[in-house]
């Protein structure tokens, strides 16, 4: 199959001719139809796959032209960097159509989107934060959009956007396409589908756990963290073969401890990016590392969905992921395009039943490699490698349960309250009993003498 089966107009015709593009991919063929006929529909695919064509190009095709200032298209993404990332693919496909594409995230002015969004937009692009936001704010009117698309909706939902996702549902236009693509299908992207979606059509492309063909795989077995390191840094003095390394971390912690150690040894080639660097930093590095400024790249696995770089010649998962879809996510980052691409994972003794589950899932075992003479073993342990000393039995020690409980007093005596049943409302009357003069004070002046 080729794009011209797909029966498109000219103006898209033309903006893939200047790209280069003749053949779609899986997804994009599967997909197509279904997304134009105006469906709710599921795509499970991997990332890298052509998702964002996937969706856009039926949308594209049967959107109108429009001077109306409201939105006709919401795209959802977790990460500001995908936000970036599925304008600029919007864009590249517009290039010979009158529309007007808007992102917004979260980490900006606000206000200066505002404007923007008052000039009039057909196809928003958004974090889920940022667009409830706006639309709280009453400058962005909803009443116009016919079809939202929730782009990786596996990682929103890792990052907690679960409730905003619902909330976001409750003030769209209830007559509306939903269009929604995953890598993986979890409970949780099952329960938000049957919630949510009309009889959804599903489409899937390439089940996560089937390894890509054109990526070869490395397994090292190393005791802990420092050895980790100095193996790392033993690899990347190989500047021709690595030229070009993206490397994994589970958590930003870790990926500033490793910064750290690297950086003693390439300073000038080694960058990091993760949820708590600044916009305008994690955009830079992105930059840096794309254009070869930065030969390295340290990222967190949230990051790793919102990544779309060229010629990435290794994936290095310095630590092994305790979700084996994550695994699939991080090494797809290498071997786009048809190219040849390479995966090494390091893996400790703990790490041993992660690595198993990865096995299992590509049905394949990953080649493990023996350490460089030359590697030193390091004895030093991180405070997550290091065991964890529980005290001995201590009779002097509470237990919860022998916890003292909130504080309790005994009240003073005239504070304390007497149950008087049915005789209270008697000895109150008489205390506070009118006077029998009924307050006439005339009366009682004219009689004080007599």
């Amino acid at each position: 199959m080729n794009f011209n089966d797909l029966n498109l107009n000219t103006p898209l015709y033309n903006a893939l001719n200047d790209l280069g593009f003749t053949t779609p991919t899986p997804i994009q063929a599967e997909a197509f139809n279904v997304v134009a006929s105006g469906k709710d529909v599921v795509g499970i695919a991997q990332t890298g796959t052509g998702k964002t064509f996937a969706y856009m190009l039926p949308i594209l095709k049967h959107l109108t032209f429009s001077t109306q200032e409201t939105p006709r298209v919401l795209v959802l993404v977790p990460t500001r960097e995908l936000v970036v990332q599925v304008v600029d693919e919007i864009e590249k496909l517009s290039k010979y159509i009158n529309n007007r594409v808007l992102g917004v995230y979260g980490g900006t002015n606000i206000n200066t989107q505002k404007q923007a969004i008052a000039q009039g937009i057909d196809i928003l692009v958004a974090t889920p934060g940022r667009f409830y936001d706006l639309a709280l704010s009453r400058v962005l009117q909803l009443k116009t959009i016919q079809k939202l698309v929730i782009d990786e909706v596996d990682v929103m939902l890792d990052l907690g956007f679960r409730h905003q996702l619902i909330n976001i549902f409750d003030i769209l236009p209830d007559k509306r396409q939903n269009i929604m693509f995953s890598a993986t299908m979890t409970h949780d992207v099952d329960v938000l589908i049957n919630d949510f979606f009309k009889n959804p059509e599903r489409v899937s492309i390439a089940v996560s756990g089937t390894p890509l063909e054109n990526i070869s795989q490395e397994r090292y077995h190393v005791p802990n963290f420092y050895t980790k390191v100095n193996l790392l840094t033993h690899l990347l003095q190989d500047t021709d073969r690595f030229n070009k390394v993206l490397i994994f971390v589970a958590f930003k912690k870790m990926a500033d401890r490793l910064f750290e150690k690297l950086e003693e040894h390439f300073k000038e080639e080694i960058c990091v990016i993760h949820s708590n660097k600044t916009q305008n930093y994690r955009l830079r590095s992105i930059e840096q590392f794309r254009n070869g400024d930065n030969r390295i790249l340290i990222a967190t696995d949230v990051m790793a969905r919102g990544l779309d770089i060229d010629n990435v010649s290794h994936v290095i998962n310095f630590d092994t992921p305790d979700y084996p879809e994550n695994y699939m996510h991080r090494i797809g980052r290498t071997g786009r395009a048809e190219r040849e691409g390479e995966a090494l994972i390091f893996s400790t003794e703990v790490e041993k039943e992660a690595i198993e589950s990865i096995e299992n899932l590509m049905k394949m075992t990953i080649p493990l490699m023996a350490l460089p003479e030359a590697l030193v073993i390091s004895t030093e342990l991180i405070e997550e490698e290091r065991p964890q000393i529980k005290e001995r039995y201590n009779p002097t020690k509470r237990n919860d349960e022998d916890a003292p409980g909130p504080a309790f007093h005994e009240k003073s005596e005239k504070n304390s309250k007497e149950n008087l049943g049915g005789s209270y409302k008697f000895k109150i009357a008489e205390k506070y009993k009118k006077p029998k003069t009924r307050g006439d004070k005339n009366f009682n002046k004219r009689n004080k003498g007599k």
